[in-house]
């Protein structure tokens, strides 16, 4: 069920200069966290890039007037010990930077750095261990940062993900607070192998674009992925985002100058190819068998009682109005969605292209295309059950209740016990006041994933609404408990 919903435009970064760098800016206490993971036990053998670019980062980012906390090689205490210093120093209009190095991993739509002591075997694992860039943003948003910036180098090929997926899924979007800049070495569910080098790619960019004066934050980054996307021949395109509300510049005291702002000059490059994994599907099932031997097999997915016919609702768009078009034009440059979007018009019977496509559209909040390309996808694959729980999902945000509950046991029907489908059924049943079954589905899906946050706050919710509310609450504080923005989340989908 918990696909992020992203409402975030992609960045459209600008080429025109900006006016000089206010002087509250210049007088704007600078902090930094530096960390760079490169023993994990879990894997093969160290990662040769992490601590050689964490070091050269810090010095940058000193030169600069920054105030540098480094870390190497933090395990789980370490690193939390490192943030609570970093907040501790942040007042009112402080920027504050955070540059991560080593794995990261996407769950839930959102992404986790890893420290080197993480023990994940399941996908909420990836949560309890590891370290949530929204939660990072937010708390320093709390404390009164101004400008927040986070670098994270992340987007490797990690020895955890096997245990329970598939496939490699890279970082997912980030719903990060206003005045934030975010950049990953790679795009979106991307990730790359490491070149055995003694420094990334991505890094050794970096630095050069950082040390160019007169250009603002984000130019620099743009900058950066242009540099990073030519010399990896498109193999590797780094994603941005930006809310910043006001100028920034990584040398301070520069003024931003019509010549020295201009970006490079655009050279021709191949069209992005994407790293030949599936991206992460907007519902990851949660848990998928791990060496641990099961004590027992999960019962069948249990019928809810029959719900009454659901009346008709309004079009979506008058119940979540968004404006679809700007958001979609936004996306249009998305080196992914170019990608997909080429291979569309190569093959416009690309059932896995169109899905793809679809869950980039509704991570975004692009609900109508999101529906659109999960139509054509089920018409395509009409056994596809990730399509299906995707549509169901998208159809219960948008309050298509009916629809949604169709596609929900459809997909329960093609694989009994697939736990996802189960939680976004109970989103159905608990949207659509039917509580029963909303605990009857939470239940089942809890009993296959005791640890799946959104099931546990919608139990409580339903137990609530049910008149049982000791037993609701102690659902709710247990799944605010693992999970802080969970609230936040269900009243995004409509339901408090």
């Amino acid at each position: 069920m918990k696909i992020r919903i992203a409402l975030i435009a992609l960045l459209t970064l600008s080429t025109a200069p900006i006016s000089q760098a206010t002087a509250a800016e210049e007088r704007a206490p600078r902090v930094a966290l530096v960390i760079g993971n490169a023993k994990y036990p879990d894997a093969e053998a160290p990662l040769k890039e992490p601590i050689n670019d964490a070091r050269d980062i810090a010095a940058e980012l000193k030169r600069d007037g920054f105030e540098v906390e480094t870390g190497e090689n933090l395990g789980g205490d370490g690193m939390r010990r490192a943030l609570e210093k970093l907040y501790g120093k942040v007042t009112p209009g402080t920027v504050a930077l955070v540059y991560f190095s080593g794995y990261g991993i996407q769950s839930s739509r959102q992404s986790y750095m890893l420290p080197v002591d993480a023990q994940i075997w399941t996908e909420a694992d990836v949560r309890r261990d590891g370290f949530s860039l929204e939660t990072v943003l937010n708390e320093l948003n709390g404390r009164g940062a101004g400008v927040k910036i986070a670098l994270l180098d992340a987007s490797r090929r990690n020895p955890f993900e096997r245990r329970f997926r598939s496939f490699s899924a890279g970082l997912a979007p980030v719903i990060a607070p206003s005045n934030t800049l975010v950049m990953y070495s790679a795009a979106l569910s991307s990730v790359v192998s490491d070149a055995g080098s003694d420094r990334s790619l991505f890094a050794t960019e970096l630095l050069k674009e950082i040390k160019v004066p007169d250009i603002t934050a984000e130019q620099t980054l743009n900058r950066t992925r242009v540099s990073v996307t030519r010399a990896s021949r498109s193999e590797q395109v780094p994603w941005i985002s930006s809310s910043l509300a006001e100028d920034f510049a990584f040398v301070p005291g520069s003024r931003p100058s019509s010549v020295a702002a201009a970006e490079p000059a655009p050279a021709p490059v191949a069209p992005p190819r994407p790293e030949p994994v599936t991206p992460a599907p907007a519902k990851q099932a949660a848990v998928t068998p791990a060496p641990a031997p099961l004590t027992a097999a999960p019962a069948p997915a249990p019928t809810p009682a029959p719900a009454p016919a659901v009346a008709p609702v309004a079009p979506p768009a008058a119940d979540v109005p968004r404006d679809e078009d700007k958001i979609l034009l936004a996306l249009a440059d998305d080196p992914t969605v170019k990608s997909l979007n080429g291979k569309i018009t190569e093959n416009a019977e690309d059932a896995g292209a169109l899905y793809r496509r679809g869950q980039v559209y509704a991570s975004k909040g692009a609900y109508s295309a999101a529906l659109k390309d999960f139509d054509v996808t089920i018409k395509l694959s009409p056994k596809d059950v990730e399509a299906y729980n995707n549509r169901c999902w998208v159809r219960a945000v948008t309050n298509d209740l009916a629809g949604a509950l169709k596609d929900c046991n459809e997909a329960l029907r093609l694989r009994p016990n697939f736990v996802d489908a189960l939680d976004s059924r109970g989103l159905v049943n608990l949207k659509n006041g039917q509580s029963k079954n909303a605990i009857t589905d939470f239940d089942a899906a809890l009993k296959i994933n005791p640890q799946l946050t959104s099931s546990l706050y919608g139990r409580g919710l339903a137990k609530q609404r049910l008149g049982q509310t000791a037993e609701g609450e102690l659902d709710i504080n247990n799944a605010k408990a693992m999970d802080p923005d969970i609230v936040k989340e269900f009243a995004s989908y409509g339901v408090r």
